[in-house]
Formats: C-alpha cells, sequence, structure tokens
C-alpha cells in the first residue's frame, strides 16, 4: 500500500512526524508532501495566483510552498504520478479538528482533495488541553491509530466520503474507547475579535477563541466523544446538499413558474 503523508501545520512540525510513524506501521511504501510554513485555518484554498515551490528535503519527503490541497495535488499528479497512493493521511493535526474547526481546518482539507481524487482518506488530529498545550499526548495516536485505520481500510470507506480521527487529550492507556460520532456544533460565540494597538497607537486585531466551556456537547458527536476521553471516528460527505430543504424548495419553485 502506497501511502501519502500531508498536515496543514508544516514540514517541520512533530505531529507530521507521529503522521509518518503511523504509516510506517501500515507500509513501507510512504511519501511525505507538507507545507513549507504553517498553514493552519486555511480550509480547502488552493495557490491559483502564486506558483508552487517544491523542496526535495530527504527521500520520499518533499516540501510545497502552498497549502495542504496544493501538497495533495503535487503528490497525487506530479511526486506519484507514476504510481497513485492507496490512502491518504493528514495530520496528525496539534489540536482537534471537530464541529465547525472541519470547515475551517487545513488537515481536514487534504483529506478532502485526497477523496476528491479518490482516494480513501483520512484526517487525524491530537486535541490537547491546558496543560498539555505545550506537550500533546502525541504517543495517544501512536499508539491506537494504525490499528483504527486498519478497520477502517478493511471496512471500506465509500467513494465520496473522507474519515476524520481525533484523539482525546489523555495518555493512551487512560483512552476508554472508540465513539463513532456526528459533527458536533459549538456556542456560536466561540469566535472572538481581540482589538489591540501597536507602538503607535494603530489598531490591530487578533481573531481569538473563547475556551470558557457553556452549554453541554450534544450526545453522540465528536465533542462529546472527545470530552469522555474516546476516540472520535467521524465520516464526513463531501456532498452537502440538503436533500429534504432542497425537495421543499424544489415544491415551492414548481409552482411559483420559476425558471
Amino acid at each position: 500500500m502506497r501511502i501519502l503523508v500531508t498536515n496543514d501545520d508544516g514540514i517541520h512540525a512533530p505531529g507530521l512526524d507521529v503522521c509518518i510513524e503511523i504509516a510506517r506501521a501500515l507500509s513501507d511504501d510512504v511519501w511525505i508532501v507538507a507545507p513549507e510554513f504553517d498553514q493552519s485555518g486555511v480550509a480547502h484554498s488552493l495557490s491559483l495566483n502564486d506558483p508552487l515551490r517544491l523542496r526535495a528535503i530527504e527521500d520520499r519527503r518533499f516540501a510545497v510552498k502552498g497549502t495542504p490541497t496544493d501538497c495533495v495535488i503535487m503528490g497525487v499528479r506530479h511526486i506519484l504520478a507514476d504510481k497513485r497512493p492507496d490512502l491518504v493521511l493528514s495530520g496528525v493535526n496539534r489540536g482537534s479538528n471537530v464541529a465547525e474547526d472541519v470547515t475551517y481546518s487545513g488537515t481536514i482539507a487534504g483529506a478532502i482533495e485526497g477523496t476528491i481524487l479518490n482516494i480513501p482518506s483520512i484526517a487525524l488530529s491530537q486535541s490537547y488541553g491546558a496543560e498539555s498545550r505545550q506537550q500533546p499526548h502525541w504517543d495517544t495516536g501512536l499508539r491506537h491509530a494504525p490499528a483504527l485505520i486498519r478497520k477502517v481500510i478493511d471496512t471500506g470507506i465509500p467513494r465520496d466520503v473522507l474519515i476524520n480521527i481525533n484523539f482525546p487529550d489523555c495518555r493512551p492507556d487512560d483512552v476508554k474507547g472508540i465513539a463513532v460520532s456526528s459533527q458536533g456544533k459549538r456556542d456560536i460565540d466561540w469566535l472572538k475579535i481581540d482589538p489591540r494597538y501597536d507602538g503607535r497607537g494603530n489598531p490591530y486585531f487578533w481573531i481569538a477563541f473563547d475556551r470558557v466551556k457553556k452549554n453541554p456537547p450534544g450526545r453522540g458527536t465528536d465533542l462529546a466523544g472527545l470530552a469522555d476521553k474516546r476516540i472520535t471516528v467521524t465520516p464526513l460527505r463531501l456532498d452537502m446538499t440538503d436533500e429534504p430543504f432542497m425537495t421543499k424548495l424544489a415544491q415551492v419553485f414548481s409552482g411559483a413558474g420559476g425558471a
């Protein structure tokens, strides 16, 4: 099995090395194509107005001056054009990617692009808290990911579906199990603007996160699973069509003489 590994934290991120170890537990044909710099929060963006710069770090390890999406395309369409990868692993991200994170995450985007290219793809993320912020529990993913990935692959990932896996903020022995979960939803006020002033008195702003816990997470969601120290496994579809409302709109416009 040929595995393509990417991430959004950059080519030198410790989580990438963890993902490489996970991949090498599954195969000896592992290739790494990751962003030259941190690309957290770029989502599924493409570099259309700038050239892609490719740099060989070592054998089978490359850095791309671009986004995670660029990296997967570069890996599949150029570096591995002679023999496409059988699996894309994106991560391991430093921090969870749950709930609304999946719309912002470059880690998820790497798996999305692999899925678009009809390659089974899995996003991996390691959550952390106040105490583990500087040193997340990377060994949790190392311990549990290979067997979990094998089971997912053996089950067969449907076409146009990617798998989002998040490891809880705890040591490997403290993991309570696996929670196959739906995508959760946070309180709407979790993002905020942090206004500041530079040395000349000019205003500037940071997008910041409100870490205060509010309502408990919904049952059966990725948020609830992580809170319960479980590894969350969430299948995500590329097709974001809301079919019930599409049907309702069709009924409304069918009688309105619309186009």
